[in-house]
């Protein structure tokens, strides 16, 4: 579900902390995905392509705009969020690796050379610890809850497709322009809707933004709601709900490796195995090799021309290694990561 019209809140009242790009706007990006979203995506917009060649299909393309992809799947999610989960399809009623579809996404995303992580709990609290880390760069996902997890840098629509943009949130412009710290835009999050309590009923969201604008946490807004028009739940498990937000547990991350995707590994199981037409993976890898080596080319040119951009193919496949302590401290003092170019 996530966060109930976060989005729309924030287009209308801090419009400075969303921007648009392009995909190619993230070359040479580090980017966590939210590996269920893009699950649910594929059931939903694309019933009739198989989650397999959906997934192979974008993973190139990430591939080819020289962004590097960190899939990140579910774990066992909060006592908190059961009712929610109970109606998702991406998960099984013990743990989200027992489902057949999981297992071949991350057998595939093995052939392709690309890393994968298995989180404790939540994906999206995961990604956000890995932008916090200084791991990755941004986390993409349709979900708002990695902004209450403390991503920096969120980017929605980023789905490989010519005809949309990405738009990128930005976790320091939102709770500067809203005048509001991160502990109170998780109590925001709350009151507008999460996964892991209720809602006060009819509270909107730009009334939900005043008051927390003006009473600072849920304790002071429940003092000072209309109960009438605003009845508060009954044994409300808000403070379970903020205790998730603010104190997800710190995983320790693997370095990340990438590697050149395996065609034949990808053709024996794509087609041999899952019975995939081999014609459709060929292709799909030539026009890959070729795209890639237009790019080179281009990294070339620009060398010559006297530009700094990386140039050789084997930088890109390099291990990822965590910026360094001095520029994570400074990051972490100013509450704010790079811009994203």
């Amino acid at each position: 579900m996530g966060i109930t019209k976060l989005a729309d809140l924030i287009r209308a009242e801090a419009p400075g902390a969303v921007s648009h790009r392009d995909i190619s706007d993230y070359s040479e990006k580090v980017i966590a995905l939210d590996t269920s979203i893009i699950v649910n995506q594929f059931r939903a917009k694309v019933p009739h392509l198989s989650l397999l060649m959906g997934f192979f299909y974008r993973t190139l393309t990430f591939l080819e705009h020289d962004i590097k992809p960190v899939f990140v799947i579910d774990g066992k999610p909060p006592v908190e969020k059961t009712a929610v989960v109970r109606e998702a399809m991406f998960f099984t009623q013990d743990h989200p690796l027992t489902s057949s579809q999981i297992k071949d996404c991350l057998q595939l995303l093995k052939h392709m050379g690309v890393p994968v992580i298995q989180a404790p709990g939540d994906a999206e609290a995961l990604c956000a610890q890995l932008v916090k880390d200084g791991t990755v760069d941004a986390v993409a996902s349709e979900d708002m809850d990695t902004l209450p997890f403390g991503a920096s840098v969120l980017l929605r629509g980023l789905n490989a497709s010519r005809d949309t943009d990405v738009t990128e949130y930005s976790l320091a412009k939102l709770v500067e322009q809203l005048q509001i710290s991160h502990e109170e835009l998780i109590d925001l999050c709350i009151l507008l809707g999460c996964d892991y309590c209720d809602k006060i009923p009819g509270l909107g969201p730009k009334k939900a933004l005043k008051l927390i604008q003006k009473h600072r946490c849920i304790e002071n807004v429940v003092l000072h709601v209309n109960r009438q028009t605003h009845p508060v739940p009954h044994f409300w498990k808000y403070k379970e709900a903020r205790k998730i937000f603010l104190d997800t547990p710190h995983v320790p991350t693997p370095e990340l490796t990438w590697t050149e995707p395996d065609e034949e590994a990808l053709v024996f199981f794509l087609c041999r195995t899952k019975h995939n037409r081999e014609e459709r993976v060929r292709r799909r890898m030539e026009k890959y090799r070729e795209t890639r080596k237009n790019r080179q080319e281009e990294r070339d040119m620009d060398k010559m021309a006297g530009h700094s951009r990386q140039t050789r193919m084997e930088d890109f496949w390099r291990v990822t290694r965590k910026r360094s302590v001095a520029a994570a401290d400074s990051s972490s003092s100013s509450n704010k990561r790079p811009k994203l170019k």
